[in-house]
């Protein structure tokens, strides 16, 4: 591509967003890189800099691949789109006046460092009548087996804290 006459920069542009766009959170490591040859490309111009971007691609092509957050984000924005926004759930909203906390804004906000293991099982985030999405699902591959794995123990936490609720 260089030979033909691409431009470094659109290149370096390119690989940066291959990395978010195809690599994801399968291997978070591809970013840095791909941004750090972006980086070098820019102090050193051509034709040293050039090397940085062929050796990002080389990175890039042998990452793990996961475009599962992607796909996340394209969901939660199509569903905003359709749905628009609701209001944020009580417990959530910052109350920094007497007036606010009279209004019960912040009442019954369980802050996650507090709990065990950094986690308010059973805590909910999203808007009144709104169930969990699950926009996000992480792939069988890179770190985000890893992610995979805590996500399913979170929400294992969170179904025994919603069991225990139960009367």
């Amino acid at each position: 591509m260089l030979d033909g006459g691409a431009d470094p920069r659109y290149m370096a542009r390119r690989i940066v967003r291959m990395a978010w766009e195809d690599i994801g959170l399968a291997d978070p490591r591809a970013l840095q890189i791909a941004n750090d040859a972006a980086a070098t490309y820019e102090r050193l111009g051509s034709p040293e800099g050039e090397l940085a971007l062929a050796q990002a691609v080389i990175y890039l092509a042998m990452a793990p691949k996961s475009n599962a957050g992607y796909k996340a984000y394209n969901q939660m924005k199509a569903l905003v789109k359709t749905e628009g926004t609701r209001p944020i759930p009580m417990h959530l909203r910052n109350a920094p006046t007497k007036m606010m906390k009279d209004l019960d804004w912040g009442k019954g906000y369980r802050y996650a460092h507090d709990e065990e293991g950094g986690f308010a099982a059973g805590e909910d985030y999203f808007p009144e009548g709104m169930d969990n999405p699950h926009f996000y699902q992480p792939v069988p591959r890179g770190l985000e087996i890893k992610i995979g794995e805590k996500l399913a123990h979170l929400q294992q936490l969170n179904a025994e804290a919603a069991e225990k609720r139960k009367p």
